[in-house]
């Protein structure tokens, strides 16, 4: 580590640059609601001296030449809308930046009330939210620490997020990752993640998504919009950037983990349709002696892009895409001495792959609306075959997963802008779902796998829905919808009604109320499982959703100019859990168990509350700082009637970040930046070991009566990153280091039984994640 550290300070130092550099700013405007452009709306870059500005023409389009390189604030004002500031656009030499900028039109005359100027951070791209809900900026994504340019470790420096280090796993509000909804540009895919669903459903290592890729995003905590299906804990709805339509610019960026490569641009001069692209390999081999063993055998790679073609008469056009291949493998010790752990009697070969592709169109109409649609095809799937050692030294199989399933996705919705007062988005949402399963596993030492899973065949999730923005008074909005969904594997549906009410307590301060009956189908081979005890088949083809009402309550308050608090209450009421018959177990708790053969009914219940809170600073004077928290409890009800702590009963998180920029350089256009955040949170719960039976068997077993009635140690983590960008004419050149768990706070990971030592070990790797990178922009 130090000598990571000796490089990225000799680097930085190396570096040298006096040239005066600028760059263009170049942007949109449009309408929030009907997403039509707006001409001639005035945008003027506040800090500057002089003011630099300019107004947007026929299509909404603007551009500022020659600004130099450096953070600035943007004041976006047109008659009849409301003004807005755009914080912390970042402008460098190599790349031009651009901005899409949404302005809310105003129900008051001019005369009535002196309006304040809204700043954009604090408001959700979805103009349908109301509460739980937050834009996760670019700029925030490659900036903060902790990120590690991984969206989902970004999101949980957020209220209500708690996460660990050795995967990306998001905990909403004490719900498992599993349960989180991933959309990409309007489509919900497949988790995103590089080795996903092996250490923890919903989480993996790192996402597939570059920040080089990633356009401003929502995240959903709770009580989200009529429009979002098949999510129970949140949502996190991504956006790919557009490409440059004007010139081509590359990135290529070297590090430990890996090589990075981006381009875009347009496809001839003169065209208005672009292309971006960025692609990853990576190799943990270097940091071997950092991770856990096995580790360096660890190889992945991804690819993402976005085309995009606006036309004159039939919209805009996009065509995007998203995949993922990953590999890895674990050797079985062959000296009996060195047999610790069950694993290391074990072969484990692992591929993965995930993907998505899509195409979509989004066309306006003269009357203030627009009809978007798009059709998809998602797929994902997991091999991973282990062998063991019998006692007569011999290779034997032990357990194989072979999992694949691809889904065909229609969206359609059109978006109508009634008058100022009134907004509606109706839709439907068609996935059809193919799957092919095969899973089984051997249960003691001397005993052949036995077959779990073993079904092929075809689905389909329908949905359709509606939402209205309702302007009731000046200060008084509702948002109000209905989302119906069917599975047609068993024909279980749900309505679910949504419903959100803000009200403008001043210019300064709001109140927000929400709530939304939300649910969400389990992975598809749970559906097909076979009983070991009962030898039935399909034991679980008719399992009924997993629902929870939310009831989120939220107060906003700028403080200042640069100063935002917000403060949310919430309670979530979980039904319809499938759990086991006078059992604690419950789906809520599922981890990892790929190998489940019981049957589940729908009786099971549970409930999280709690409040979270965010106080900001928005970066000025060179430096910002970010207090989030959250205090909760999360409650269940298994099979046998009993309240129990979950899994993900933390009862506390807390993240304090802070960063600060110094402007280097004969005039000031080089970058140094230093970002670290503070997390301390409470940690997962566990069931008391049997030491007995687990003597007995040699292997690790709980004392299931007395479930989750244990917790970890509370651990405090700390992530740092340094950097420093050389902005010149032609290019821009960037060293960081960025290391994930500076301190080498372990991470729980449960327990393992010492083979040796017959007794049961707590699994806690310290894993500190490094990179050093060097970044060109040309």
């Amino acid at each position: 580590m130090l000598r990571i550290i000796s490089i990225f300070c000799f680097v930085l130092l190396s570096l040298h640059s006096i040239s005066q550099t600028s760059q263009t700013l170049r942007g949109s405007v449009i309408d929030n609601a009907s997403n039509k452009p707006i001409a001639f709306a005035s945008i003027v870059i506040l800090n500057t001296n002089p003011l630099i500005g300019t107004t947007t023409d026929a299509s909404g389009n603007f551009s500022i030449a020659n600004v130099p390189v450096g953070r600035y604030n943007l004041n976006v004002t047109y008659v009849g809308y409301e003004p807005t500031i755009i914080r912390e656009v970042v402008v460098s030499s190599a790349k031009q930046t651009f901005v899409t900028i949404q302005l809310r039109e105003k129900s008051t005359r001019l005369d009535e009330i002196v309006i304040i100027p809204r700043v954009n951070k604090e408001q959700p791209l979805n103009a349908m939210a109301t509460v739980s809900a937050r834009m996760l900026s670019v700029e925030e994504a490659k900036r903060y620490a902790g990120g590690f340019d991984d969206p989902a470790r970004l999101t949980t420096s957020f209220a209500g997020i708690a996460g660990n280090t050795g995967d990306n796993g998001i905990i909403v509000r004490g719900n498992a990752p599993k349960f989180l909804q991933w959309k990409m540009e309007g489509i919900e895919i497949p988790a995103p993640n590089h080795f996903g669903d092996l250490q923890s459903f919903g989480g993996g290592l790192f996402t597939a998504l570059s920040s080089q890729m990633l356009a401003n995003s929502d995240f959903f905590t709770g009580a989200f919009p009529a429009e979002y299906n098949n999510g129970l804990s949140g949502v996190f709805d991504i956006a790919l950037k557009k490409g440059n339509n004007e010139k081509t610019e590359r990135t290529i960026q070297a590090g430990i983990i890996g090589m990075e490569t981006s381009q875009e641009g347009p496809f001839k001069k003169g065209s208005r349709s672009s292309y971006i692209y960025n692609y990853r390999y990576s190799t943990l081999g270097m940091l071997a002696s950092l991770l856990p063993e096995d580790a360096s055998s660890i190889k992945f790679q991804d690819l993402s892009f976005k085309l995009n073609f606006p036309t004159k008469k039939t919209g805009v056009f996009s065509v995007w895409g998203i995949g993922l291949i990953d590999a890895a493998k674990s050797k079985v010790k062959t000296d009996s001495l060195e047999w610790k752990y069950l694993n290391d009697k074990e072969n484990n070969d692992i591929k993965q792959f995930m993907g998505a592709l899509g195409v979509s169109n989004k066309y306006f109409f003269k009357n203030d609306a627009y009809l978007k649609t798009a059709l998809a095809v998602t797929s994902n799937g997991t091999q991973w075959s282990a062998q063991k050692l019998n006692p007569f030294l011999k290779l034997v199989p032990q357990s194989n997963i072979e999992f694949a399933n691809s889904n065909i996705v229609l969206s359609s919705f059109i978006n109508r802008r009634f008058n100022s007062k009134h907004t509606n988005k109706t839709g439907i949402l068609i996935t059809g779902m193919m799957y092919d399963l095969l899973l089984n596993k051997s249960f003691s030492e001397n005993s052949p796998p036995k077959e779990i899973v073993n079904s092929n065949g075809f689905s389909s999730l329908l949905s359709a829905y509606s939402s209205s923005t309702i302007k009731l008074t000046d200060k008084l909005l509702m948002n109000v919808g209905i989302n119906g969904q069917i599975f047609t594997l068993n024909n279980h549906y749900t309505l679910e009604p949504r419903l959100g009410i803000k009200y403008q307590l001043s210019q300064k301060q709001s109140l927000g109320l929400g709530y939304g009956l939300h649910s969400r189908l389990e992975n598809i081979n749970y559906y097909f499982n076979n009983s070991l005890i009962t030898d039935e088949k399909q034991v679980n083809k008719n399992l009924d959703f997993t629902k929870s009402n939310h009831f989120v309550f939220s107060y906003d308050w700028n403080v200042s100019e640069l100063i935002h608090l917000k403060i949310e209450p919430y309670y979530q009421q979980l039904f319809s859990v499938p759990v086991i018959t006078n059992s604690s177990f419950s789906f809520l708790n599922l981890q990892s168990d790929w190998f489940f053969s019981e049957k589940l009914q729908n009786t099971g219940i549970g409930r999280n509350y709690g409040v979270d809170f965010t106080f900001e600073k928005y970066m000025s004077k060179e430096y910002y700082y970010m207090l989030t928290g959250s205090l909760f409890e999360s409650k269940y009800k298994g099979g046998d009637g009993v309240w129990r702590d979950t899994r993900y009963n933390r009862n506390y998180v807390f993240n304090f970040l802070i960063g600060k920029e110094w402007q280097i350089g004969k005039s000031n256009q080089n970058i140094l930046s230093i970002n670290t955040r503070v997390t301390y949170q409470g940690g997962n719960r566990y069931s008391p070991i049997n030491n007995l039976v687990s003597n007995s068997s040699k292997d690790v077993v709980f004392d299931e009566s007395k479930a989750f009635s244990k917790q970890f140690d509370p651990a405090l983590n700390v992530h740092f990153t340094a950097s420093y960008r050389i902005n010149k004419s032609k290019n821009s050149q960037e060293i960081a280091l960025k290391i994930i768990n500076l301190t080498r706070q372990p991470d729980y990971n449960g327990f393992k039984y010492n083979l040796i030592e017959n007794r049961v070990d707590v699994d806690k790797p310290a894993i500190i994640i490094p990179n050093l990178t060097y970044k060109i922009e040309f």
